[in-house]
């Protein structure tokens, strides 16, 4: 996003905490050249007040989060209070902040009160979570209602929420994610092990909800900005809703080089939906956004990248290079 923002001409400051991951993606592209980037951490109000108070942000895209499940079994009070509290903290610093015009806060999928239902949820349908961190982002939807509706609507500010499927691309490290450990395994020639081949997601390239974001944010600034607060889904097309299994066969076949994989554990060790599909036609309908790629483009995009990065390559160059060719085939953006 980073990269994306700067090549629109954006003026950007992050606030982060360190890079969790060593490689991790803001270093392989040198991110660092096009933010100022501010360490901290979102339950830190005083950090974080003094941080937006000094960027002054027209727009605040809120990603920080506890991000993976299994962490959210091991930890659960680390996800709420980054999840839940951490954007009440964002939330009050911006109501106070007078150049902000808009803020979209980007939650998950999994948001959503998840039925194991075969069709697909719309951004009307009930918030939940069964595990701490589903519950956690439906949590945070909630406060962003709140927020909205007591501080925001009154003030011009258009607030909206985002929801997208399992993201992937080049440059995820995360422990416990399914592409990320397949990069690792087939760096280090291994098999990789999984845990839960049955289970269905709806897959999509990185590029995808970024430019469903850029399109939303640009809305938010604009005349209408109203008509556009609330929560938006940006899920992938009907054929990325693919098992796990399917996925890593892709990968691996993509890979080569007999890169294989095995089930091990128990599936049912810890609850994970199996089954999880969003609809987006008031993203395609309202803001003329479409996915892109099949499933089987992103998984090749994504091991093209790790590719790259196994031969040494310049991943700024190959991550820029990505997006053109996105911005290219879908010229919607802004």
């Amino acid at each position: 996003m980073s990269l994306w923002l700067a090549a629109l001409g954006a003026r950007i400051t992050g606030f982060s905490l360190a890079p969790p991951t060593e490689p991790n993606l803001f270093s392989l592209v040198g991110a660092a050249a096009d933010v100022d980037s501010v360490i901290g951490d979102i339950r830190d109000l005083p950090a974080l007040e003094a941080a937006v108070a000094r960027a002054r942000p027209e727009i605040i895209i809120h990603m920080a989060a506890q991000s993976v499940v299994r962490a959210s079994y091991t930890d659960p009070l680390t996800t709420y209070s980054t999840n839940v509290m951490g954007t009440a903290n964002l939330l009050d610093v911006a109501r106070r902040c007078p150049d902000v015009q808009a803020i979209l806060v980007v939650t998950s999928d999994k948001c959503y009160e998840n039925r194991e239902q075969i069709w697909a949820y719309r951004e009307h349908d009930r918030m939940g979570g069964h595990d701490p961190y589903s519950n956690s982002k439906g949590c945070a939807e909630l406060v962003v209602a709140a927020f909205r509706d007591s501080y925001f609507r009154k003030a011009g500010v258009a607030v909206a929420t985002a929801r997208a499927g399992n993201v992937i691309g080049g440059g995820d490290w995360t422990a416990d994610r399914l592409v990320p450990d397949a990069m690792r395994a087939f760096l280090a020639r291994r098999p990789l092990d999984i845990r839960n081949p049955i289970a269905v997601r709806p897959w999509q390239h990185v590029l995808e909800p970024l430019q469903g974001y850029l399109l939303l944010g640009a809305r938010l600034l604009g005349d209408d900005a109203g008509a556009y607060a609330g929560g938006w889904n940006f899920g992938p097309g009907h054929d990325s809703n693919q098992p796990v299994s399917d996925v890593v066969d892709a990968l691996a076949a993509c890979w080569g080089g007999g890169a294989t994989w095995r089930q091990v554990g128990d599936p049912a060790d810890l609850h994970e939906a199996t089954l999880l599909h969003l609809d987006s036609t008031k993203a395609n309908i309202k803001l003329g956004w479409t996915p892109v790629h099949t499933y089987k483009t992103a998984v090749a995009l994504t091991v093209d990248w790790f590719k790259a990065y196994e031969a040494g390559a310049d991943l700024r160059a190959v991550t820029q290079a990505q997006i053109e060719a996105y911005m290219n085939h879908h010229p919607r953006t802004v």
